[in-house]
């Protein structure tokens, strides 16, 4: 079955958005595919015309320091995130996550981009991302813009952005700074399908033993990837304590919407090992900010 009547190979973020505005019908970004490829040749997604390549566009292959932010390009893999000694320096949740997406073939060519775009609500870039205080660049063909990561979701599977018209340029991550630490943990299917049960990501900033600043990001915990405010208010100047984290874990049943998913897990298996997770990331992210 024919996926697409023209491969456009690009050399630019001008040229792929030259691609996409020219296509006489529907056009698509192709990076890894790891996804995208796989829903085409299943039938899950519709032929279309235009089949954008943007895998080997410089640009977005960049993993580098500018000034007090890392950025990483869309089409970066994730192979290359996980073992990035600045990624895993200041960034340690993303490098986890990351290291956790498919298998070691899956991860040589799937990339962040690709994670993030696809908009769904437990993507573990993505949960990772979110607590990392990162902005996303967009780019059109008119100019070029800096937004909230949480702005780039509208509903599972949904991103904001507008197909024919935007690239997703790359992410920019603060660097970390004296008692700052991230983690990544995500409970899986016994049989290895590579998909979360549930996942969380947290970052903190340790300031004479108690918490002075905190992120957390759970999934899938509603129809969008997001921050867990109240949780996040609930620890916010305490230690994580064993009552610290009970209280925090009703907040966040409260915060959250958990479902029954017969291809993950039961609403109340979800529910408790929200607590465990919660507890143990925030753990691992309290003792990596004291080191």
């Amino acid at each position: 079955m024919d996926i697409c009547k023209d491969f456009h190979y690009s050399t630019s973020v001008e040229d792929a958005l030259q691609a996409l505005r020219q296509s006489p019908g529907t056009a698509k970004l192709l990076a890894g595919g790891t996804d995208l490829l796989l829903d085409l040749q299943q039938g899950r997604h519709p032929p279309v015309e235009t089949l954008v390549d943007i895998t080997n566009i410089p640009e977005l292959n960049l993993l580098e320091f500018r000034q007090q932010e890392i950025f990483i390009g869309a089409a970066v893999p994730h192979r290359v995130i996980t073992t990035s000694s600045p990624v895993r320096e200041h960034a340690q949740a993303l490098a986890e996550a990351s290291g956790l997406i498919g298998g070691p073939q899956v991860r040589n060519v799937a990339t962040l981009g690709g994670n993030v775009a696809h908009a769904l609500p437990a993507a573990d870039g993505t949960i990772a991302l979110m607590v990392l205080n990162t902005r996303v660049e967009i780019a059109t063909l008119e100019d070029r813009r800096l937004l909230a990561l949480a702005d780039l979701f509208k509903g599972p599977g949904q991103s904001t952005l507008d197909p024919q018209k935007e690239l997703l340029v790359g992410f920019y991550i603060p660097k970390k700074e004296g008692k700052q630490g991230s983690a990544f943990k995500r409970i899986m299917r016994p049989q290895g399908v590579a998909i979360a049960i549930l996942n969380c990501a947290v970052w903190l900033h340790q300031k004479e033993k108690v918490i002075k600043d905190i992120r957390i990001s759970i999934g899938p915990s509603g129809p969008v990837p997001k921050r867990l405010l109240g949780v996040e208010n609930a620890l916010r100047g305490k230690s994580p304590g064993k009552a610290e984290v009970e209280e925090a874990h009703k907040i966040l049943l409260a915060q959250t919407s958990f479902r029954t998913s017969r291809h993950r897990a039961t609403q109340a298996y979800r529910q408790e090992m929200a607590r465990i997770l919660l507890q143990e990331t925030l753990q691992l992210a309290w003792e990596r900010s004291g080191s």
